[in-house]
């Protein structure tokens, strides 16, 4: 019989938040996979817990992967553990997950602590809908595709980022978001520590105020999304000039067939589809 992959969550900087069904389980599992053994290491030693340990990180994570599968085959119990938060989140336990499950080995959350969702009831700003993007990418054409993604983006997004990073995210995000500088922003950092620190502000004056101080610390960037009423406005006012048949004739160049541009120019001008079809039919 499999044994089973533990995602376990441990602190993002309060060693207080670890649970109690957590440290049960990292004390009774057969071994432990972890982002950093030497880190991870503090942590157990703090709470007296001699599990073995192995290394399981982003540059072995497929290869590691198949070893640790066939220990699960075995019936071992494997806890898994990332350097702070919640394994798979914006990390190389998500590979891990995905191998275990198309192997049919059973995969269970241990749910704690997540730097993203912390972050994300402090900011003040929408919860019901949110994205989480992680880091962005470096690489310049992929990180431009990512941010022309988000430039209208309606749900409040969250971004992880470094120190000698932040400056430059922020002048990327004030240059492509729509109305980027008055987006309004809540910088996370230290978060569930001593000094933990969420600053309330607008993406232009997070510019500011890193200019002439320096950035401390992993953030987590909860971003206001767009107001959908003003994405509504500037659809509207593509159209309001349009004659019908250059209304349909648009929907028709994005792909649509016939009826298909009918019924959106009709639903766009609050009329009924004869009513589009007449007009259609004078203009011939």
């Amino acid at each position: 019989m499999s044994g089973s992959l533990q995602l376990c969550a441990t602190p993002i900087g309060n060693l207080g938040d670890m649970s109690p069904r957590i440290l049960e389980c990292l004390q009774n599992a057969d071994l432990i996979a972890a982002e950093d053994t030497r880190n991870s290491l503090k942590l157990l030693n703090h709470f007296g817990i001699h599990t073995p340990m192995t290394s399981y990180h982003e540059y072995n994570k497929v290869d590691k992967a198949y070893e640790l599968i066939s220990k699960l085959q075995e019936g071992k119990n494997i806890a898994l553990i990332t350097d702070a938060g919640t394994p798979a989140i914006s990390d190389p336990g998500e590979v891990l997950v995905r191998m275990c499950i198309e192997a049919g080995i059973t995969v269970t959350s241990l749910p704690g602590p997540c730097a993203c969702i912390t972050a994300l009831t402090l900011s003040g700003l929408d919860t019901r809908r949110f994205v989480f993007e992680g880091f962005l990418p470096r690489e310049k054409k992929e990180r431009e595709q990512v941010l022309k993604n988000l430039e209208n983006e309606t749900r409040t997004f969250i971004l992880y980022e470094a120190p000698h990073h932040l400056r430059g995210t922020l002048e990327d995000l004030a240059a492509s978001l729509h109305e980027g500088s008055l987006r309004k922003i809540a910088l996370c950092r230290e978060l569930t520590k001593k000094f933990e620190e969420v600053i309330h502000t607008t993406i232009g004056s997070a510019i500011l105020r890193y200019e002439n101080e320096d950035p401390r610390g992993e953030y987590v960037l909860v971003i206001e999304g767009r107001d959908i009423e003003s994405i509504r406005a500037e659809e509207t006012a593509r159209w309001e000039n349009m004659s019908i048949p250059e209304h349909v004739a648009m929907y028709e160049a994005q792909g649509m067939d016939r009826k298909e541009a009918m019924k959106a120019a009709a639903a766009d001008r609050g009329v009924s589809k004869r009513d589009i079809y007449a007009a259609l039919e004078r203009e011939k």
